[in-house]
C-alpha cells in the first residue's frame, strides 16, 4: 500500500512541474551507466503500473546515490526506491530540487521540455487562457492644486462635503482625470508580454483592470474577455493572479512559511486531473515515465500536503532558498532584502496553479542577473506548459527585454503599440523614430513617448523637429501593419468551442473548506508561537494587576459591619470587571497590524472571513482561561469574597467572559475602524458608553430616559449585576441591614447600587456575556468580509501637471467650468514661464549675490561658451575617503545557531580595501547579499551594532564621527521623510538645521532653489510628500528628494544606497543626470546599484565589484564603454567573451557569479588579490591615508551646524506644519473630545443641581472621573501613531547631525499646547454648562485649569511611552498597563482614608487622583449645606463630609495646581530624555 501511496505522489509532483519547475532543471538524468541499473528500474516501474489507479497516482522511484556523492555517478551506485510522494520529508524534498535543478535557468528548461514531451507523447492539450480588452476607459476624480493638500480646514470641508453628497448636494468641482483611454488589445497564451510606459502612465490601473480587481469608486467602461467569456461567468480572481508592487507580509513567518500557507490555500488546481489522465494514457500505450519527472509530478499535484514540493521549486528558480528560514520582516523586526521580498510577493502567487499572471513591478529591487534568471524561468514556463503572463517592468535590461514576445507600449492613457516585439523599432522608425546605438529598446520606448525626451531620437535632421503627440502615434498605429492585424483579431469573436473546460475556474474556493480552516489554523498557531512576548507580557501584566488589587482590598481591612464596608466589595468586584475588560485592548493594535495581509488574501481569494476569525478567536482561548484562572487565585481569597468553593468557580466563568466579551468586541472596533487612529477613538467611544451606561457609575434610577436603551445594551450591565449577585447572595451578607428595616445588608447594597436583587441574575449575566461574546465576534468576520481597507486613493495632481494633461485635442484632464478670476491668474501662472527648462537655466545662470561679484563671472563664462558649473553659492572643501582592511562582523543569529553553526559571529565583510575620491562618481555593486549596503553603513558610520576592524580615513585623517556627520550626506534605499510636509519645505528644514550659521538666509534659500533645480523638482516644490506607497508622491519622486534632502547640507562625501531601484528608465535615468551633476561639482559620491542599464551604469567612473560574503573581487576604474572591467575580467582564462551590445554590467555578474566560480573551480576574490590592480589600489590607499601638507583635521567648534535656538526654532515650524496637515489625528481627536462632552453632558444632565446626598456626590465624582480618564486616554493612544511615525525621521536626521534631541523633544511637545488648550476650553464650556455646575468665574477657570492639564500630562504620557518602547504596538500595551493603576487610585473604585497605609505612596503619585482631588475640591469647598449620613447616624456640612470620606482637604487648592503642572512637565521631560538615549533602530 505504501509503496503506491508514494508512487501517486511523484507522480502528482511532477504535475505541477508543468507549472514553475522547467524553470530549472538539471541535465542530471540520464546518465545512468550500467545496464543493471535500469533493469532493475523497470522491474519497479511495471510493479508500480500493476497498482490500483489510486495508489499508482502516489507513488514514484527516488534514486538515491550510495556515497550520497553527485559528481561522480560512475563510482555510486545508483539505488532506486519506491516512495510515497506525501510522505516525502524535507531532506528528501530537498534532494529531489537539488537534483533536479542544479542551475536554475538550464535545468528549468530541460525539465520543462521533458514534461512538455511526456504530456505531447500521450496528445494531450493543456488548458490556455486568452484575455482580451477592448474600448477599456477609466476615470477618477481628482481635487488640483492646494485644495489637495490635507490640512484641518480641507478635510473638514470634504467631510461636509460628502455628508452633503448623501443628502443629494453637490458642491464642489472636483476635477475628471482619465487613467486609460480606449484601450484595446490581446494578451495571447504561451506568449510573454512585456508592459511599458513612463511612470503614471496607467500600467497598474490596466493590470487591475485585467485581472478584475479595480476600486469600484472608478468608472469603467469598455469590455474584457478571458476565452471570450465576460468576467461574470466565472471566477476571474481565481484564473488570474495579480502581483501587486507592495509587499505586504506578515514579518513574523519566514519566506518558505509564507509560500507554504500560500500554496496550501490555493491547492493544486486542475494538476490532479492532468496527472490522472496522463498515467491512464500511459498505461495504455504501455509507456514508462522517466523516474525524476513523473516523482515530481506526482508530488506536486497532491492536495493537502502542509508543505509541497511546488514551494521549494519556486524558491528555487526566484533564488530565495537561501533565505527560506529567514523571516520576511518589517518595519520593527529585521528581515530579508528588500529584493528578496519583492521576490516573495511574486512567489506567493506563483506556487498557486494559476497560469494567467499579470505582473506589476516585480524586478524593484534586484539586479539584472536575478531579474533576468526569474524572467527567463518565467517565460519557459509561458512557452513549455502555455501560460499566460502580462509583466510591467521598470527597467528591463536588453537582454531581459528580448525574452518577451509581446510587447504593450502605454503612454498618458493611451496604448501605442501592442503586438510582436521585432515590429516595434520598425514602428517608430515610420513615424520618424531612430533608436540610437548603446541604447536599450525598452528605454528608448519609454523616452520616445514624452515631451521632455522626444526630440533626441528624431531621425531625420533635415526635416524640422515637431513634437508628436501619443494620440498621433496611437491614430499611425491604427494603420501600421501590426495594428491593422490587431483590430481584425479583435473584430473576430473568441470561439468558445475552441476554450479547454479546466481553463477558467467557476468556483471561488480551489480547497475544500475544512483545508482552508486548518492552513489558517497553522497559520495562526505559529503567529501565537512567534509573537509570544506580547501575550507573554499581557499575561505578566494582569498577573501584577492582579497582586496590586489583592494587596489594596486586603481582607484584614475589609469589614461588613454596614452598607458602606459592603460598597468597598463592590468597589473591589468593579475594579477585577474593568481591568479584565481592559485586558482586551491589546487586541486592537494586534489585529491591525495584520489587516493589510488580510485583505490582500481575502482579495485573492485565499480563504473566506471566517477560517480567519475563527482560529483567531479560538486559539486564544486557553490563553485567556489562565489569564482569568491566574487573577481569580491571586485575588479572590487576598480580598476576601464569599469562602464557599461553588461562588469562587462562579466568578472565575464570569471574570472568563468578560475578556472573551472584551476581546471580541476589541476585534469588532479593528475590523470597522481598520486604522489604529481611528481605533482608538471608535474604541474609546464605544468603551465610554459601555462605562457610563454600565449601571456603576451611575445607578440606573439616576439614567435619564434618553438613555436608558444603553444601559440595557453594555455588556458591563450584566456582568456587573451577575458578580454582585455572586457575592452579595452569600450566607455571610445575609444579617439584617443596620439601616433598613427588614432587609439582609446584601440586598440592602445591591438595592443601594440599584442591582437587580435576585439569584437568576447570575446566569441571565452569563448568558449575556456569552451572546455578547458570539455577536461581536460574528460582527468582526462581517466587517471583514464586506469592509474595504481605508485609503485616501485619490490623484493629487499639481497645477503645472494639470495645465500640462489640460492640452491637446483630447485633454486627459478635464475640470469643471471655474471662475474667470481664476482661470486668469492660472494663464498668468503658465506665462510666467516655469514649465519651460530654457528660462529656468537662463535665471539660474543669471542669478546674482546681492554684491554683484557673481555677474561677472557668469558673463564671462557665457561669452567664452562655457556652461557656468550648476548650484555652486556656498563653498565646499573636497575630501577623499581611504579605507584598508574593513571587516564587520555580527553576533550569530539564534536560527542559525539552531541549525548548528559553532561560531559566535558571523562575519559579513573580509578585508576590503579602496578609496573614494573628489570628482570621480563610484559605484558599489555585487549580487543580492554581497554586502554593500554593509560596506556603506560601516563606512558612513551608520550601524548601531555588529563590531567593526579596520582603519578608515578622511583625506589622510582617521574618521570621526561627530565631525563625519556634518561633511557626509546618505541617502538611505527606503525614503524616510516626514508625510505631512511639502518638497520645498522639507529642504529648507534640513538646509536652515544643516548649512553653517554664517550663511544667510537669503542665501540659504537661493541655494534651496538651486538644488531643487538641480534634481529637477522645482515643478512639485508644493507638492506634499506622504507615506510612501499609499499618498503623495512617486517612488522616483521621493528618491529624487532623498537625495536633495542630503544635498541641500552641502556635503563633501555622499553615500546613496541604491539610488534607481523602484524606478522605470526614465525616472532613474533623471535620477542619474541628478547624481551626475552633483558629481561635477566636485564632491565624492559613492553609489550602490542593483539593475544598471548600460547608460546608467557607464556614468560611473570607478567600481567596486563585491561578491558573497563581502570579499572585493575589483576595485578600479570602468573605461570608456566599459573597456577596462571587460578587459580585466575576459583576461581570466575560461571567462566567456561578452556578446555584442550586451550590457557589461550583467555580464560581469554573471561571469562571477557563485555558480562561475564552481564551474571554473577559482575564487575571484584571490584572483584579484594577486593583481596587479590591488597592489596598485594599495599603494593608492597609502597614499591618501598621509595627510597632504600644510592640511588640517576637520573641525567644527560646534556639534551642530545650528544653535540650540536655532534647532529648536526650525522644528517647531517643522512639527506645526505637521500637526497643522494631520487631520486624522487631530480632527479625530477634538471630534472625541466633543462627543465624550456631549455624551457626559446628557448622561449627567443637570446633576450639579441636585441636592446633596451621598449617592449625588458619589454621582458627580464618577462623572468627573469618567470625563478626565477617557479624554485622557484617548489623547495618549492617540498621540502614539504620531510620534512613532515622526520617530523613524528623527532617526534618520539625526544620524545626519541635524540637531540635537532636546530641542526636537521640547518642539513636539509644545507644539501640542495650543490643540489641547482648544480641545479642553471647548470641552471644559460643555460639560460645565450641561451638568450645571455653580456659574462662579473662579469655579469654572478651576474646571478649566485641571481639565487642560489632565488633558496635557495624559498627552505627554502617550508620547513618554513610546519613547521607551520600541514601537507604537507595545506602547500601547505598556501604556494599558498603567490605566489600571491610575483607575484603581482614582480615589473612586476606594476613597483614600480606605486605602491600606502600604499603598497610600501611590495614591500621591497618581495623576488622575489629584485631578479628581483638584475637580471636586473647587466645586464643593465653600459649600456649607449640611446632609445627614444614615450608616454614622448624623449630619455633615458638605465641605466636612467631603474631607471626612474621600480625605479631600478644602485648603488644598494651591498645591494641587502645581502638582499637575509638574506631571505634565515630568512626562515630557521623561520623553525628551528618552528619545535621546535610547535607539530602537537595528542597523
Amino acid at each position: 500500500m505504501d509503496s503506491n501511496l508514494s508512487r501517486s505522489i511523484s507522480r502528482s509532483l511532477s504535475r505541477s512541474s508543468w507549472k514553475m519547475e522547467e524553470v530549472f532543471a538539471s541535465g542530471r538524468y540520464s546518465r545512468r551507466t550500467s545496464h543493471v541499473d535500469e533493469d532493475e528500474e523497470a522491474l519497479k516501474w511495471a510493479a508500480i503500473e500493476k497498482l490500483p489507479t489510486y495508489d499508482r497516482l502516489r507513488t514514484s522511484i527516488i534514486q538515491n546515490f550510495g556515497e550520497g556523492d553527485h559528481h561522480h555517478h560512475h563510482d555510486a551506485k545508483a539505488q532506486h526506491r519506491e516512495v510515497d510522494v506525501r510522505k516525502l520529508d524535507m531532506n528528501e524534498r530537498q534532494q529531489i530540487i537539488d537534483q533536479i535543478f542544479k542551475v536554475a535557468e538550464e535545468d528549468n528548461e530541460k525539465f520543462l521540455t521533458k514534461f512538455r514531451n511526456r504530456i505531447d507523447k500521450v496528445g494531450i492539450k493543456l488548458p490556455t487562457v486568452e484575455v482580451r480588452f477592448q474600448n477599456l476607459t477609466v476615470e477618477a476624480n481628482s481635487y488640483v492644486g492646494s485644495r489637495a493638500l490635507p490640512t484641518l480646514p480641507n478635510t473638514a470641508l470634504n467631510i461636509l462635503e460628502s455628508a452633503l453628497g448623501m443628502c443629494g448636494i453637490s458642491t464642489t468641482k472636483r476635477t475628471k482625470l482619465t487613467i486609460l483611454k480606449n484601450a484595446s488589445g490581446i494578451v495571447k497564451p504561451s506568449r510573454m508580454a512585456l508592459l511599458l510606459g513612463p511612470p503614471s502612465s496607467g500600467k497598474t490601473t490596466l493590470l487591475l483592470a485585467l485581472a478584475g480587481k479595480l476600486d469600484s469608486e472608478l468608472k469603467v467602461t469598455g469590455e474584457i474577455s478571458y476565452n471570450g467569456h465576460k468576467p461574470n461567468e466565472f471566477v476571474p480572481r481565481k484564473t488570474s493572479a495579480y502581483i501587486s508592487q507592495n509587499d505586504v507580509h506578515v514579518g513574523e513567518m519566514t519566506v518558505k512559511e509564507t509560500l507554504d500557507f500560500s500554496a496550501r490555500c490555493q491547492g493544486v488546481g486542475t494538476r490532479y486531473d492532468l496527472l490522472a489522465e496522463v498515467a491512464r494514457r500511459e498505461k495504455e500505450a504501455g509507456i514508462f515515465p522517466e523516474a525524476e519527472l513523473d516523482l515530481f509530478m506526482k508530488a506536486t499535484a497532491m492536495e493537502g500536503t502542509e508543505s509541497s514540493l511546488i514551494t521549494d521549486y519556486t524558491l528555487k528558480i526566484l533564488g530565495l532558498d537561501i533565505c527560506k528560514d529567514t523571516i520576511v520582516g518589517d518595519e520593527m523586526h529585521r528581515g530579508v532584502s528588500g529584493g528578496q521580498k519583492k521576490r516573495v510577493t511574486t512567489g506567493e502567487m506563483i506556487v498557486g496553479p494559476t497560469k494567467t499572471l499579470f505582473m506589476d513591478e516585480i524586478s524593484t529591487g534586484l539586479d539584472s542577473s536575478t531579474t533576468y534568471q526569474i524572467v527567463k524561468c518565467l517565460q519557459q514556463i509561458v512557452h513549455l506548459t502555455e501560460g499566460t503572463i502580462l509583466m510591467s517592468l521598470l527597467q528591463p535590461a536588453p537582454e531581459t527585454f528580448n525574452l518577451f514576445d509581446d510587447i504593450i507600449l502605454i503612454s498618458e492613457g493611451q496604448i501605442v503599440y501592442q503586438g510582436p516585439r521585432e515590429h516595434i523599432v520598425e514602428f517608430f522608425e515610420s513615424c520618424g523614430f531612430k533608436c540610437p546605438e548603446r541604447k536599450g529598446i525598452a528605454d528608448f520606448l519609454q523616452e520616445v513617448t514624452s515631451r521632455k525626451d522626444q526630440e533626441q531620437y528624431w531621425a531625420d535632421r533635415n526635416i524640422p523637429y515637431r513634437y508628436v503627440t501619443v494620440t498621433e502615434f496611437t491614430n499611425k498605429f491604427k494603420r501600421f501593419h501590426v495594428g491593422m492585424q490587431l483590430e481584425n483579431e479583435l473584430r473576430v469573436p473568441f470561439d468558445r468551442s475552441r476554450a479547454h473546460k479546466a481553463a477558467l475556474v467557476y468556483n471561488k474556493w480551489s480547497v475544500p473548506k475544512m483545508d482552508l480552516l486548518r492552513a489558517c489554523w497553522d497559520k495562526e498557531w505559529l503567529l501565537i508561537k512567534r509573537n509570544s512576548f506580547v501575550y507573554i507580557f499581557k499575561t505578566v501584566q494582569i498577573i501584577i494587576i492582579a497582586f496590586i488589587a489583592a494587596t489594596v482590598f486586603i481582607r484584614t481591612k475589609m469589614h461588613r459591619r454596614n452598607e458602606d464596608d459592603a460598597a468597598l466589595y463592590v468597589g473591589a468586584i468593579l475594579f477585577s470587571m474593568i481591568m479584565n475588560m481592559f485586558n482586551g485592548f491589546a487586541e486592537l493594535a494586534l489585529t491591525i497590524q495584520r489587516l493589510p495581509v488580510f485583505y490582500k488574501q481575502r482579495d485573492h481569494l485565499f480563504h473566506p472571513a471566517w477560517t480567519y476569525t475563527l482560529p483567531n478567536f479560538l486559539l486564544r482561548i486557553p490563553i485567556s482561561i489562565f489569564e482569568s484562572l491566574v487573577w481569580v487565585l491571586v485575588t479572590y481569597y487576598t480580598i476576601g469574597f464569599a469562602p464557599e468553593a461553588e461562588r469562587f468557580f462562579k466568578q472565575l466563568l464570569l471574570v472568563f467572559l468578560v475578556q472573551q466579551m472584551a476581546a471580541g468586541m476589541f476585534r469588532f472596533i479593528s475590523g470597522v475602524c481598520r486604522t489604529m487612529i481611528i481605533a482608538n477613538t471608535g474604541g474609546a467611544l464605544m468603551l465610554l458608553l459601555v462605562f457610563l451606561l454600565g449601571g456603576f457609575i451611575l445607578p440606573k434610577r439616576e439614567i435619564p430616559n434618553w438613555w436608558v436603551w444603553g444601559y440595557w445594551v453594555s455588556p458591563l450591565t450584566y456582568a456587573f449585576n451577575a458578580l454582585a449577585v455572586n457575592e452579595l447572595y452569600a450566607p455571610r451578607w445575609s444579617k439584617p441591614s443596620p439601616t433598613q428595616a427588614n432587609l439582609t445588608l446584601g440586598v440592602s447594597t445591591l438595592r443601594n447600587f440599584d442591582a437587580f436583587a435576585n439569584k437568576n441574575w447570575y446566569w441571565i449575566g452569563v448568558g449575556s456575556l456569552l451572546a455578547f461574546t458570539i455577536l461581536y465576534n460574528v460582527l468582526f468576520t462581517l466587517a471583514l468580509m464586506y469592509l474595504n481597507p481605508l485609503g485616501k486613493k485619490q490623484a493629487i495632481i499639481t497645477e503645472e501637471d494639470a495645465s500640462e494633461m489640460e492640452v491637446g485635442e483630447e485633454p486627459r484632464l478635464v475640470r469643471p467650468p471655474e471662475t474667470n478670476r481664476e482661470s486668469m491668474l492660472r494663464s498668468l501662472s503658465k506665462a510666467d514661464g516655469n514649465n519651460s527648462s530654457e528660462v529656468a537655466m537662463q535665471r539660474m545662470s543669471s542669478r546674482s549675490n546681492p554684491n554683484g561679484t557673481r555677474n561677472s563671472d557668469s558673463t564671462l563664462d557665457s561669452a567664452t561658451g562655457v556652461a557656468p558649473k550648476r548650484g555652486m553659492i556656498l563653498p565646499f572643501q573636497p575630501l577623499a575617503m581611504s579605507f584598508d582592511s574593513v571587516n564587520y562582523y555580527v553576533d550569530m543569529p539564534a536560527e542559525m545557531k539552531e541549525q548548528g553553526v559553532a561560531e559566535d559571529r558571523l562575519q559579513l565583510l573580509r578585508e576590503v580595501t579602496s578609496a573614494f575620491r573628489p570628482g570621480v562618481l563610484t559605484a558599489l555593486m555585487g549580487v543580492s547579499g554581497a554586502g554593500k549596503t554593509t560596506l556603506m553603513d560601516v563606512l558612513a558610520g551608520r550601524k548601531t551594532g555588529g563590531y567593526i576592524e579596520g582603519d578608515i580615513r578622511i583625506s589622510g585623517f582617521p574618521k570621526k564621527q561627530e565631525t563625519f556627520a556634518r561633511v557626509s550626506g546618505y541617502c538611505e534605499q527606503t525614503d524616510i521623510h516626514s508625510p505631512q510636509v511639502t518638497i520645498r519645505e522639507s529642504l529648507l528644514y534640513s538646509a536652515f538645521l544643516r548649512l553653517p550659521k554664517e550663511v544667510s538666509r537669503e542665501e540659504k534659500t537661493q541655494f534651496v532653489d538651486q538644488v531643487m533645480d538641480l534634481v529637477e523638482l522645482d515643478s512639485l516644490k508644493d507638492a506634499i510628500v506622504g507615506l510612501p506607497g499609499v499618498t503623495g508622491l512617486s517612488t522616483e519622486q521621493r528618491k529624487r528628494l532623498t537625495i536633495a534632502v542630503e544635498l541641500v547640507a552641502n556635503p563633501s562625501i555622499i553615500f546613496m544606497d541604491e539610488p534607481t531601484s523602484g524606478l522605470d528608465a526614465r525616472a532613474a535615468a533623471i535620477v542619474m543626470r541628478t547624481v551626475r551633476n552633483t558629481v561635477d561639482t566636485g564632491r565624492t559620491v559613492v553609489c550602490t546599484i542593483h539593475q544598471p542599464s548600460i547608460d546608467i551604469f557607464e556614468a560611473f567612473d570607478e567600481l567596486l565589484l563585491m561578491k558573497r560574503g563581502g570579499q572585493v573581487i575589483y576595485s578600479g576604474p570602468l573605461g570608456r564603454n566599459s573597456q577596462k572591467i571587460v578587459e580585466y575580467f575576459e583576461a581570466i582564462p575560461g571567462v566567456p567573451k561578452i556578446k555584442e551590445m550586451y550590457n557589461p554590467a550583467t555580464w560581469m555578474l554573471e561571469v562571477s557569479s557563485i555558480a562561475a566560480e564552481v564551474r571554473l573551480g577559482m575564487d575571484f576574490a584571490e584572483y584579484y588579490r594577486n593583481s596587479a590592480l590591488f597592489q596598485r589600489n594599495k599603494t593608492l590607499v597609502k597614499e591618501l591615508s598621509t595627510p597632504p601638507p600644510g592640511a588640517k583635521d576637520l573641525y567644527f567648534p560646534t556639534k551642530y551646524s545650528q544653535n540650540a535656538w536655532g534647532q529648536f526654532t526650525s522644528c517647531l515650524w517643522k512639527q506645526w506644519l505637521t500637526y497643522w496637515r494631520s487631520p486624522d489625528y487631530n480632527l479625530v481627536r477634538f471630534f472625541f473630545t466633543l462627543a465624550s462632552a456631549l455624551m457626559i453632558g446628557t448622561v449627567f444632565w443637570r446633576v450639579g443641581k441636585h441636592t446633596l446626598t451621598t449617592s449625588s456626590l458619589t454621582m458627580v465624582i464618577g462623572a468627573m472621573y469618567a470625563a478626565v480618564i477617557f479624554v485622557g486616554i484617548n489623547n495618549c493612544q492617540t498621540v502614539q501613531p504620531v510620534v512613532a511615525i515622526e520617530r523613524t525621521v528623527f532617526y534618520r536626521e539625526r544620524a545626519a547631525g541635524m540637531y540635537a534631541p532636546m530641542p526636537y523633544a521640547i518642539a513636539q511637545v509644545l507644539t501640542e499646547i495650543p490643540y489641547v488648550f482648544i480641545q479642553a476650553v471647548y470641552y471644559s464650556l460643555i460639560v460645565y454648562a450641561m451638568v450645571s455646575f455653580d456659574w462662579k468665574v473662579e469655579k469654572f477657570f478651576w474646571f478649566f485649569f485641571v481639565s487642560f492639564f489632565s488633558f496635557l500630562y495624559f498627552t505627554y504620557y502617550g508620547m513618554m511611552t513610546v519613547s521607551i518602547t520600541p514601537n507604537h504596538q507595545v506602547a500601547s500595551i505598556f501604556a494599558a498597563a498603567f490605566y489600571g493603576l491610575f483607575n484603581l487610585f482614582s480615589g473612586f473604585f476606594i476613597p483614600r482614608p480606605k486605602i491600606p497605609k502600604w499603598w497610600i505612596w501611590y495614591y500621591w503619585i497618581c495623576p488622575v487622583a489629584w485631578t479628581v482631588y483638584g475637580l471636586i475640591v473647587s466645586q464643593y469647598r465653600d459649600i456649607t449645606t449640611e446632609m445627614f449620613i444614615a450608616s454614622e447616624n448624623r449630619n455633615y456640612t458638605v465641605k466636612d463630609y467631603i474631607n471626612h470620606h474621600y480625605g479631600f482637604k478644602s485648603d488644598f487648592m494651591g498645591p494641587v495646581a502645581a502638582v499637575l503642572v509638574l506631571f505634565a512637565v515630568f512626562f515630557a521631560f521623561v520623553f525628551a530624555v528618552c528619545i535621546r538615549a535610547l535607539n530602537f533602530q537595528t542597523r
